[in-house]
């Protein structure tokens, strides 16, 4: 990655991005934790079994060291022996040895990469790349952890050298004490120096791991285009997304002239708004419903169909922007509209049975848009309350 990507990467890492990333093994580690952490396990382990191992290496050291003499006079015997040497000197250790094997798991635990990733396990050719290794050895995460291993040879000889110079006078009073207090005071000397040890280690191991967690999302960090790109992944491409909603509403927009033609009477006010509504006593419908509506042009263009169809239009500007706002396509009209469009329906029902010479045209009468109360839909009685 040159210097130029990384500065164009100033945004926090998405969650999407830290998933992906633990998925192909790309987690935080901390050297120093995973140190601290076995070393300590160990040492507490050993110091919890110092005196099983203590007796146990007694025994051993007596066994070793007993002269038998049908060894020699049968060879064949002296690799089992070796092997039950080996044995009784390991089993003692096992303990230790577990604690430290499981100590492993410690370090992941804490620094929330313990998983299983089957990405990681794929061969990567890229690392077999020359000049990547030569920017890992030369570039800043190498020259951090040069520091950390000089910090790390420090304070473990510092602590070493000065654990010697206190128990200096006890080391040389050993040769004049027995060998079971020579033993134990040795023990107990190396008891506390690994214990020193392991503070120092953990003391750097709380710097480390806060810096690795910090290292570990400065890699991850993404530039704004990425985040864009991931939004448009997650969300959908708008461009995309107005396009289909384009197409849904040409869709929409072609049912409804469809529908047109189908409808008894056009409301309009009387120009901007047009709502086409269809009714069939006879065919099971309990209240006229909405087949079209629309404003400004897609209202002229029902107008205009209307027109060519001989469909009903009327002007009535109070009810039928009531219908437009509150009424839904291909649903019937609400219940408290039900009173001013059997009104107009009826109207228009007059207008198809008059002919010239039969009476005086039929009127329409002000229409209340917004009568209360429930009513039964009867065009013909012109939306009388029900009983």
């Amino acid at each position: 990655m040159s210097s130029q990507d990384q500065e164009d990467r100033t945004e926090a890492p998405t969650e999407k991005r830290l998933r992906q990333a633990r998925e192909k093994g790309n987690v935080p580690r901390s050297r120093e934790l995973a140190n601290v952490a076995v070393l300590g396990c160990a040492v507490l382990a050993l110091k919890a079994s110092a005196g099983h191992i203590g007796a146990a290496s007694r025994d051993w050291m007596r066994a070793a060291l007993h002269y038998d003499r049908a060894l020699l006079d049968a060879p064949d015997l002296l690799l089992p022996h070796a092997a039950g040497l080996l044995g009784s000197l390991v089993a003692p250790m096992l303990p230790m040895l577990f604690a430290a094997l499981i100590a492993c798991a410690i370090s992941p635990a804490i620094m929330g990469s313990l998983r299983f990733a089957g990405q990681s396990l794929q061969p990567d050719f890229s690392r077999l790349n020359p000049m990547s290794g030569l920017a890992r050895m030369w570039g800043r995460e190498s020259l951090a952890e040069v520091l950390r291993s000089l910090l790390r040879v420090a304070l473990i000889g510092g602590i070493g050298g000065w654990m010697v110079y206190r128990a200096f006078k006890a080391l040389l009073g050993m040769p004049q004490a027995s060998l079971e207090q020579s033993v134990a005071g040795g023990v107990q000397m190396a008891m506390t120096t690994l214990l020193a040890m392991v503070g120092a280690l953990g003391a750097l191991a709380l710097i480390d791991v806060p810096w690795q967690h910090f290292q570990y999302r400065a890699r991850l960090k993404m530039t704004k285009q990425e985040i864009r790109d991931e939004h448009k992944e997650a969300e959908g491409n708008p461009e995309m997304k107005a396009r289909v909603r384009q197409v849904a509403m040409q869709m929409s927009r072609r049912r409804m002239m469809e529908a047109v033609p189908t409808a008894d009477v056009i409301l309009v006010n009387p120009t901007h708004y047009a709502v086409a509504l269809k009714y069939k006593a006879d065919g099971g419908m309990r209240a006229p419903v909405v087949v079209a509506k629309g404003v400004d042009e897609m209202a002229m263009a029902i107008r205009e169909l209307a027109g060519q169809h001989r469909i009903a239009v009327v002007e009535a500007p109070p009810l039928a922007r009531s219908l437009y706002r509150q009424a839904q396509l291909d649903q019937e009209i609400p219940v408290k509209l039900y009173a001013a469009v059997a009104q107009v329906l009826s109207y228009v029902y007059q207008l198809r049975a008059w002919a010239p010479g039969r009476g005086p045209m039929p009127s329409l009468a002000p229409v209340d848009a917004g009568p209360e109360g429930a009513v039964d839909f009867d065009p013909h009685g012109a939306g009388e309350s029900s009983p």
